[in-house]
Formats: C-alpha cells, structure tokens, sequence
C-alpha cells in the first residue's frame, strides 16, 4: 500500500490555494502561559478543513470525469465541501447523507447547488455507491482517497511553516483522512513533534485499534451516540495505516468535555466550534496529564454547529 508523501501534500497546497483560507494560529486566551495554539479551520468558507481534501481530489479529475459529475456521502461537512468544491468546477454533485445529520448541514450542502438524499445513516455510503454506478458518477471519498489525504495534509503543512518548533499537534480523528494528512506533514517537517489524536469515548475505535495493532468495528449504533456527529466515522485501511505509521498516540474525551471545551472556546477565544472541532481542545484542557508538555497546537476542524445546541450549550 502506497501511502502519501510530503510532495504530494505539497502539491495539494498549490491546487487548494485559490479556494481554501490560509487559517492562523491563534493564542488560546484562556492559556496565560502561551503554549496552546488554535488553528481554527471554522473559518474556511464551508466552515470546515473538509474543503481542503474535496478540492483537490476534485482537481486530480480528468475533464470528462468532472463534466459528468461527482457523488459523496457525509454526515455533513465533506458534503459542504464537495457541493461547495463542484459548485467553483461548475460541474453536478449528488450528496448522500445521513437522515440524522444536522440540518444546519443538509441546509448548507443544499445552498451550493447540490442534489441532497438523505437515508439512514447505515446505509448511506451504499446508497451512494450504487448511485455512482448507476449514473457514472466519479465518487469523492471522505477520507479513504489518497487526493483527499494530502489535500487535508495543507492544514499540516501551515503549521509547520508558522510553528516551525511545534511540540505537539492534536488533531481529531474519525475516518482518518485528516490525522494521516497532518501527520505525514508534521513529522516530515518538523520530526521532533508529537501527532496525538483525539476521539470521543464513545466512538474511540480507532484508539482501540491502534492499542491492538488492527483495525476494530464499532457497530453504528454506538458510534452514533456521541454528540461529536462528524466524529462517528471509522478509519479505512488506507488512513488506518497511516495512523499507525505516524501518529505518536490517541487520547478520548468525554461528552462534559466537549461541551465544556464548546464553552470554553466561545467564551474565551471567541471561536464557534461544533463538537467534532472542539474535542482537541478538551484534550488540552482536561487531559493535560497524559499529553507531552511544551507548544501545542490543536485543530479546531470545523464550526458548524446546530444553533439550538449552541444556544443550549451557551445558556
């Protein structure tokens, strides 16, 4: 199995450029000592990194492949991205998401010009993969493609360039495609980091996997509980070899963990995250103990949050 290389997260930067925010690194207020970093990827057009991979998967395409269009399947933010990234190609996409995912999501996905199906969430990735036979269209994968992974690996790449003595970098994980991105960047660039993942607990599948040495199955139902919706996914073979090769180590939080990070970030920082975005800073804020000391970067992957629940989480 080929995995991917700095020179391909390389390339993906200058395909991503015209469309993806070059996002900061951002001091945590509420961290008096200055050793926590924000890179607050809720600030991206689609409000979220997912934009990143979905552009240049979509570049990587040949011109009869984009004319005929693509196909998706996502809880929400890689629907965002690919029906915003088709949108800017000026080429079809068809998106298959969960009937329980956020409308705020749905809504959004639907804004860029999309065709939006929504199924049960066991069956939406087969749902799509039969409508891609069936229409021929080209499938953009949320995380198990190795365009998406190096596209999702800039995010990486922009830290090394403006923390070049980074210590620790903390990235959420569900599929993968994102940790294994930023991981083959920061460890190329700068080795001497640690790339600790983050999970709920109640979707720690691939922190289960990683101790064992293979990859699990958690069944959806389980997965599905934890409020962290773009964090309910599972690492592919591809991504998962990936972690297993770069990733110095994972962490879980808890549900009162994120929520109280989702707390901490727009009151402090000023920052909306959803809960997937927001389990990075509840590793720094309530797991200190157990992540290696020194300058700390956490990812706040993306912050779209249903208002009722921010409205709840805030009140």
């Amino acid at each position: 199995m080929e995995l991917v290389g700095l020179a391909d997260v390389r390339a993906a930067a200058e395909r991503v450029g015209e469309v993806a925010v070059r996002t900061p690194l951002l001091p945590f207020p509420g961290d008096p000592d200055r050793r926590l970093w924000l890179k607050p990827e809720s600030l991206q057009v689609i409000g979220a990194f997912k934009v990143r991979g979905a552009f240049n998967a979509i570049a990587t395409l040949d011109d009869e492949r984009r004319r005929r269009g693509v196909i998706a399947y996502s809880s929400g933010n890689h629907a965002q991205a690919v029906a915003y990234s088709a949108h800017r190609f000026g080429i079809p996409a068809v998106i298959v998401m969960p009937d329980n995912a956020p409308r705020v999501k749905v809504d959004a996905t639907r804004s860029y010009g999309a065709e939006v199906i929504e199924v049960p969430i066991s069956d939406h990735a087969e749902v799509a993969e039969a409508l891609a036979v069936k229409r021929r269209l080209t499938m953009i994968p949320p995380y198990d493609d190795a365009a998406v992974i190096a596209g999702q690996g800039t995010v990486g790449l922009e830290i090394a360039q403006d923390l070049p003595d980074v210590d620790v970098v903390l990235v959420p994980v569900s599929g993968g495609g994102l940790a294994a991105g930023v991981a083959v960047a920061i460890k190329a660039l700068c080795p001497s980091a640690q790339v600790i993942g983050v999970e709920p607990e109640l979707a720690g599948d691939t922190a289960e996997g990683l101790r064992v040495g293979r990859l699990v199955d958690w069944p959806v139902a389980d997965r599905a509980r934890t409020i962290a919706d773009g964090l309910r996914a599972q690492p592919s073979e591809l991504t998962f070899a990936h972690l297993q090769k770069y990733l110095d180590g994972m962490i879980t939080v808890t549900e009162d963990e994120i929520r109280s990070a989702i707390r901490a970030l727009a009151h402090q920082a000023h920052l909306i995250a959803e809960p997937s975005g927001a389990v990075t800073t509840a590793a720094y804020l309530f797991h200190a103990h157990e992540l290696p000391r020194g300058r700390t970067v956490a990812i706040l992957s993306g912050g779209n949050i249903d208002p009722h629940l921010l409205t709840t989480l805030l009140t």
